[in-house]
C-alpha cells in the first residue's frame, strides 16, 4: 500500500494518506486543507460542511484550514490569511514508525500575482500529516527566506465532528485568561467549558492538554509552539447567515484551534514550528 496517492474532493486536487491500519485522511493541494480524518475503525473525526464549495472559489467550511499570516482580522491583509486559498505542493509522503504521512509546500513563488504583492516577503510553509490508528500529528512550519524580518500569526482551524453541541464540553481550560469577541477579558473559571449559544473566545497562554466530549468519544488534544488556542461555535442565529452551513450543522462541530495569535516576529534565515497532536479514545454506552 502507498502512504499517499491521488484522488477528487468536489473538483479539487486532493491527496489520501492511509495507514496499514486502515486509517486514512483527505488533503486538498487548495489550502493544503485536512478536509476528512478517519481512524482505523473508519470513524469520521473531523467536521466539513455539506454545503462548503469545493471547486477553489472559496475557503473550505471545515476540517483544518492553514490560517497564516494573520489571524481573522487582526491584520490589513485577507482575513485569516491567504494560505488556505492557495494552491500548495506534495513534496514528500511515505511511512515512519507505525505513521503514514504526507508533506505539503507553499512558497512566496507559488502566490497569486496579487497576493505576492500585498505580502511581498520570501517564506516557505511546510505541513506535515502523520496519522495511524486513531492520532493525528500536524506540523506547520514558517521558515523566513529572505533578508527582511516579518510579522505572522498563525493557527490551525480544527473543526471537531461531535454529537451534539448541547452535550459536548472542554476540559483544561480552568484559571486561563480569555478574551471574547468583543475584546473584553475574564478568566475562565468553570472546570468545563459548554455550549450554551454563540461561542467566540481566544484562550492565551493555555498550558496543559485540553480533552474534548464530542459524545460518542474524547479527544485529548496537545500543542506546542502555538501558545493559544480558539474556541468557537457560531450558534443558531449566527449559522443561519452562513451561506456554506446547511441547518442544524452548527449542533455537530466545535473549533478548537492551536493558535499564535500576537504576531511573531520572524528574523531572516529564521523557522518557527508548531505541532498538534491529537488523539481520540472511543467511549462505549457502558462507560457512559
Amino acid at each position: 500500500m502507498t502512504a499517499a496517492t491521488l484522488c477528487q474532493f468536489g473538483q479539487l486536487a486532493a491527496v489520501r494518506i492511509e495507514a496499514p491500519d486502515g486509517a486514512q485522511a483527505i488533503v486538498t493541494l487548495y489550502g493544503a486543507h485536512l478536509v476528512s480524518w478517519k481512524s482505523s475503525a473508519g470513524q469520521e473525526r473531523l467536521f466539513c460542511s455539506a454545503k462548503s464549495k469545493r471547486d477553489g472559489s472559496a475557503a473550505i467550511r471545515g476540517g483544518m484550514p492553514v490560517i497564516f499570516p494573520q489571524f481573522g482580522k487582526r491584520g490589513s491583509g485577507l482575513r485569516h490569511g491567504f494560505a488556505r486559498i492557495s494552491d500548495w505542493r506534495m513534496i514528500d509522503s511515505g511511512r515512519q514508525g507505525e505513521d503514514s504521512f504526507a508533506e505539503f509546500c507553499l512558497a512566496a513563488s507559488d502566490l497569486a500575482p496579487q497576493l505576492a504583492l500585498d505580502w511581498p516577503f520570501q517564506f516557505e510553509l511546510r505541513l506535515r500529516i502523520a496519522l495511524h490508528a486513531d492520532k493525528l500529528d500536524v506540523a506547520l512550519t514558517v521558515r523566513n527566506n529572505g533578508t527582511d524580518a516579518f510579522p505572522f500569526s498563525a493557527a490551525l482551524h480544527t473543526y471537531y465532528l461531535i454529537d451534539d453541541l448541547a452535550q459536548a464540553s472542554i476540559a483544561g481550560l480552568q484559571h486561563v485568561r480569555f478574551e471574547e469577541q468583543d475584546q473584553s477579558m475574564a478568566l475562565q473559571e468553570q472546570a468545563a467549558l459548554r455550549f450554551e449559544d454563540k461561542l467566540d473566545r481566544i484562550y492565551f497562554q493555555v498550558p496543559d492538554a485540553l480533552v474534548l466530549d464530542a459524545g460518542s468519544h474524547t479527544a485529548t488534544l496537545e500543542q506546542a509552539g502555538f501558545t493559544d488556542v480558539v474556541v468557537w461555535n457560531p450558534g443558531a442565529l449566527d449559522a443561519a447567515l452562513l451561506t456554506d452551513l446547511a441547518d442544524e450543522e452548527y449542533r455537530h462541530f466545535v473549533c478548537i484551534e492551536p493558535a499564535l495569535i500576537e504576531p511573531d516576529l520572524l528574523a531572516a534565515g529564521a523557522e518557527w514550528r508548531a505541532v498538534q497532536r491529537i488523539n481520540c479514545t472511543t467511549v462505549t454506552p457502558e462507560v457512559r
